[in-house]
């Protein structure tokens, strides 16, 4: 707890709001508590943290990314850091059965943590948002009273885009929308997602990158 603190408040604070610089709007739309979700476009490595930075002082503690067990616990180092310092949420890409899935995103929901969730799963193209991916949807079936908040991040995509390992600074937005609740019907769903997160993508109105 200590550590984790000391690391954003230190480390990455400063990284993200200095060198990389954020503009947010709405931040008043964030969750002042769990439990509830938050779904955000997926573009790179900086998206969690970026996200997580929104949230400040003993806010922190309870914001809880879902990420690749196969990647983020793959050595002894990474695994430390990703469920300490992180505070993630494993879960398997490839599981042999379903059954027990969400066990961990249901455990922080039920402990009042905020769970970070990225519907295309993996990071897409710089600025380019993929389909998104019905977990989120299976997910809620056993807490439909959970809220989702939509957030959409634009210029990470070049700062540190999937396969590279340098850092450029571009300057990022994050535009963060009302929550929405779950519907029971899986389509319905599957739309007002994507409606909500293609409406905060064009509030922005930026051009395509190269």
């Amino acid at each position: 707890m200590i550590l984790r603190t000391l690391f954003f408040t230190l480390i990455i604070r400063p990284f993200i709001l200095i060198i990389l610089g954020l503009n947010v709007r709405r931040r008043e739309n964030l969750p002042d508590s769990g439990p509830a979700i938050i779904v955000a476009n997926h573009n790179s490595h900086l998206d969690t943290l970026v996200l997580m930075t929104l949230f400040k002082g003993k806010k922190l503690h309870m914001i809880r990314p879902i990420a690749a067990a196969d990647y983020f616990l793959k050595n002894k180092f990474l695994s430390w850091f990703s469920l300490n310092i992180m505070h993630i949420i494993p879960l398997d890409r490839k599981p042999k059965s379903k059954d027990g899935l969400f066990k961990g995103v249901y455990e922080a929901l039920d402990q009042n943590d905020v769970v970070i969730l990225f519907p295309e799963g993996s990071r897409g193209e710089p600025e380019q948002v993929s389909r998104f991916k019905s977990g989120i949807y299976h997910l809620l079936k056993e807490r439909p009273d959970v809220p989702v908040y939509p957030v959409f991040m634009h210029g990470l995509g070049k700062s540190l885009p999937k396969g590279e390992s340098v850092f450029v600074p571009f300057f990022c937005d994050v535009f963060i929308g009302e929550h929405f609740l779950w519907e029971e019907d899986k389509k319905a769903f599957m739309n007002t997602l994507e409606n909500e997160m293609n409406h905060l993508a064009s509030e922005g109105s930026f051009p395509l990158w190269d």
